[in-house]
């Protein structure tokens, strides 16, 4: 499941992607065009913006911006962005793997052989979708 964090984050681009091209949208626009609170808006475009995905202008006419194209900015991104590894268990990650303190041996592990192939499709289908196709639906 998504953290509401994530989901802002996904409203806030998917915003931004839908702004004409050199727009620069200030937050409280940002929060109530995508219907985000404020005070967790703020902090998620810092990420985004620490992550390259967004970049600000300061000052009156100041706000935040896409610095990456829509159409490639995944869902598998963000994800790891906010919520960290798609696996659902350390030992079957890719980025963030872990050895399970529990398992005798990995390569015989079964939980672990078919959570890999869980990974693998979630992380399959995040990846073939972007904010520029979550607007095309």
């Amino acid at each position: 499941m998504l953290s509401h964090k994530t989901k802002y984050a996904l409203k806030a681009l998917l915003y931004l992607a839908q702004q004409e091209e050199g727009h620069i949208a200030r937050t409280i626009e940002i929060a109530e065009g995508a219907n985000i609170p404020k005070k967790f808006l703020e902090q998620i475009l810092l990420e985004l913006k620490r992550g390259h995905f967004v970049s600000s202008k300061q000052g009156k006419l100041g706000g935040y911006y896409l610095i990456k194209s829509k159409n490639t900015i995944t869902l598998a991104d963000i994800h790891r962005l906010f919520d960290g590894a798609i696996a659902l268990l350390p030992c079957a990650s890719l980025n963030f793997y872990e050895p399970c303190s529990d398992c005798t041996t990995e390569s015989e592990c079964s939980l672990r052989h078919g959570l890999l192939t869980i990974r693998d499709e979630t992380l399959k289908a995040m990846q073939g979708i972007t904010i520029g196709t979550l607007i095309k639906n």
